[in-house]
């Protein structure tokens, strides 16, 4: 008896064959753009897996899921969990969202796959918050139920952007003559830093060197920015990464306000594990709690910035475990 488990994002595929013992006999990541669908990928990982009798799948996808049925909010793909099943002979196909997929697998994790930013004082049957930047913004809630805990994923990703200061400002104005509508993925995700430091260049507030330029020219632009802003002496990399943060702090202290997450905050996605030391800085934290007369109160709240960029594929594998 065999389980797939599968992470579908925008930029990247993560497929996981396992046995029923645990072992994992294949795991492997395919550039998601590359490829026309799902399908298609599954095609070439199950041909190397030489593996049948496959009792059960479960793919995480980065979508609002409702049905058998999903189209994926990042990517021109209809994933079809019947169709998959009769294809390949899988006895049973979920689907379920990426980031429910991120909050079941918060029950996977260890103690070293987590980075506390702030201890607080956790509620072991408390309200848990994931959120998490990568291609998109993703959200999802936990609540106990039967001796576990219940996910209810969301959209919350997609509310409107709501700047804090004069900056900000500036930069929710550059963003509408873009896109009209701003919502917090547009700024907090991988093209959200491109934009950050599109705005901060087009507006004349920094001017990026050329070694940058040629850099993100030849690379992901947003790793290259992550990068430089890292290790580099980049005024315009640095002061796009601390903006981001300061946002990315400011939306989740805004759930967290929105649902007492006394369980604690788990803050996942593939930027975060990038940037655990720029998050430790303090700038995160700051916007995080900067909500007057609740600063006390969220600071209450445990929050912790999840390090195993695996989480959504541990998720999808204890559902695909379940579905038996």
């Amino acid at each position: 008896m065999y389980f797939i488990a599968g992470d579908i994002g925008g930029t990247k595929t993560l497929l996981q064959i396992s046995a029923a013992d645990g072992v994992v006999l294949l795991q492997k990541s395919y550039p998601s753009a590359a490829h026309a669908g799902l399908a298609e990928i599954l095609d070439d990982f199950l041909h190397e897996a030489e593996i049948a009798d496959i009792a059960s799948a479960c793919f995480a996808l980065a979508g609002p899921v409702s049905g058998r049925r999903v189209q994926l909010t990042n990517l021109p793909w209809l994933v079809d969990a019947d169709a998959i099943a009769a294809r390949f002979g899988i006895k049973q196909v979920s689907l379920v969202n990426d980031f429910a997929a991120v909050g079941m697998g918060i029950a996977a994790l260890r103690p070293e796959h987590l980075l506390t930013l702030q201890t607080g004082n956790e509620q072991p049957r408390g309200v848990r918050l994931a959120v998490g930047a990568g291609t998109g913004l993703g959200v999802a809630w936990l609540t106990p139920a039967h001796g576990a805990y219940a996910v209810h994923p969301s959209e919350g990703g997609h509310m409107d952007f709501a700047p804090v200061d004069a900056e900000q400002y500036a930069l929710l104005r550059y963003l509408q003559q873009r896109h009209g509508h701003v919502s917090y993925e547009r700024i907090v995700s991988g093209p959200g830093l491109l934009s950050i430091f599109e705005f901060l260049r087009d507006t004349g507030r920094l001017k990026p060197s050329s070694r940058l330029q040629v850099a993100m020219a030849e690379d992901d632009a947003a790793a290259v920015l992550t990068r430089f802003a890292q290790q580099e002496d980049e005024p315009i990399a640095r002061a796009t990464l601390d903006m981001f943060m300061a946002i990315y702090g400011a939306f989740a202290g805004n759930l967290a306000l929105a649902s007492l997450p006394r369980g604690g905050v788990y803050v996942a996605g593939g930027i975060a594990a990038k940037i655990a030391a720029q998050l430790q800085s303090g700038i995160f934290m700051q916007a995080f709690l900067s909500k007057g007369r609740f600063a006390e109160l969220l600071g209450t709240l445990p929050l912790h910035i999840v390090l195993n960029a695996q989480v959504g594929l541990l998720g999808a594998e204890l559902r695909a475990r379940q579905g038996t």
